[in-house]
């Protein structure tokens, strides 16, 4: 038997229900996985919410390091006793678990399963959103919002590295502190200043040339203005709601702006584009050229706090759970 937390109805932290489940012999073309480490990502609320919707019941967590224990009919790439990590689909809030092969990358032995729980998913969307989305190149100027959050602390990090100048918001002086010592040339308190204005002021009324935004709603007009004019705004997460955007004039009058909204759905659906971004991911964390912060460890049965701490903006870089 595995312990899983399932959700059976949507709604609050409360809804998340430690189970005894059987997990099963794998399948063709699955692994079976004993999970080591679970990284926890904005994107489980938004499944535990109903924001994104899955088929009820569902076992939540998108991302989590392991060994495999048996494989299915058909596979090659893996044997038992390897070890692997995986970004989605959904299942990782549990002790075992059953995954497609075509989903899972090797984890190097310089990068151990703490480590790559709380990086993969975050990091491997940096990646996309620096090199696909928009490949940042020396010289450019980019602004990152929750500058001191899991995703936002790799991305100011690899920014840096590739030459840009970086810019970051946080809504506390030691977010701030945090974001400024993870590579950002400046940082703003949004929560007190004007970050509009803090960015023309920065970059001589220019604007940066792309922002990068997982906080939505409420950050999401204000950073057309951050923009210099023909600017990219990749928005690419809903902490604070949904993005609406009811006249598409309004990215003409501010300079003719571009907009984005990609996933890491997209842009992983290939085995090769995830093993790609796995591998770059990986390099850069073992170069030390990307540093993770792991600020919050819970216990795998401790998933509904965690939840509401990161849903309260209590944490800071990137959380796991531990088994």
């Amino acid at each position: 038997m595995s312990r899983a937390f399932v959700v059976r109805e949507f709604g609050g932290p409360e809804v998340l229900k430690l189970e005894q489940r059987e997990v099963g012999a794998p399948g063709p073309g699955e692994l079976r996985v004993r999970h080591r480490a679970i990284g926890l990502n904005y994107s489980d609320v938004y499944n535990r919410t109903g924001l994104y919707k899955l088929p009820l019941p569902f076992v939540p967590g998108g991302e989590a390091a392991g060994e495999v224990t048996a494989v299915g009919d058909g596979v090659t790439d893996f044997k038992p006793g390897d070890r692997i990590g995986y970004i989605g689909p959904p299942g990782a809030y549990a002790d075992e678990r059953l995954l497609p092969a075509g989903r899972a990358f090797a984890i190097p032995d310089a990068i151990d399963d703490e480590t790559a729980a709380a990086a993969m998913l975050k990091g491997m969307t940096v990646y996309y959103l620096i090199f696909e989305t928009h490949r940042l190149a020396a010289g450019e100027s980019t602004l990152w919002h929750a500058a001191a959050g899991g995703v936002g602390l790799i991305g100011t990090q690899w920014s840096k590295a590739l030459g840009a100048t970086v810019y970051g918001t946080a809504g506390s002086d030691e977010k701030l502190d945090l974001a400024r010592a993870h590579g950002c040339d400046a940082v703003i308190n949004y929560k007190t200043e004007d970050f509009p204005a803090r960015i023309k002021e920065l970059t001589g009324g220019r604007g940066v040339d792309v922002v990068y935004d997982g906080v939505g709603k409420v950050t999401f007009d204000p950073s057309l203005d951050c923009l210099k004019p023909r600017g990219l705004m990749v928005s690419f997460g809903n902490a604070s709601g949904y993005v609406t955007i009811p006249n598409l004039g309004v990215l003409a009058t501010k300079g003719s702006l571009y907009v984005s909204r990609p996933t890491a759905a997209t842009y992983f659906a290939k085995t090769e584009d995830l093993r790609r971004a796995a591998a770059a991911l990986f390099d850069v964390i073992a170069s030390g050229t990307v540093k993770i912060t792991i600020n919050q460890r819970y216990r795998l049965e401790d998933v509904p706090e965690a939840h509401r701490a990161l849903e309260a903006r209590e944490t800071s870089g990137s959380t796991i759970f531990t088994l």
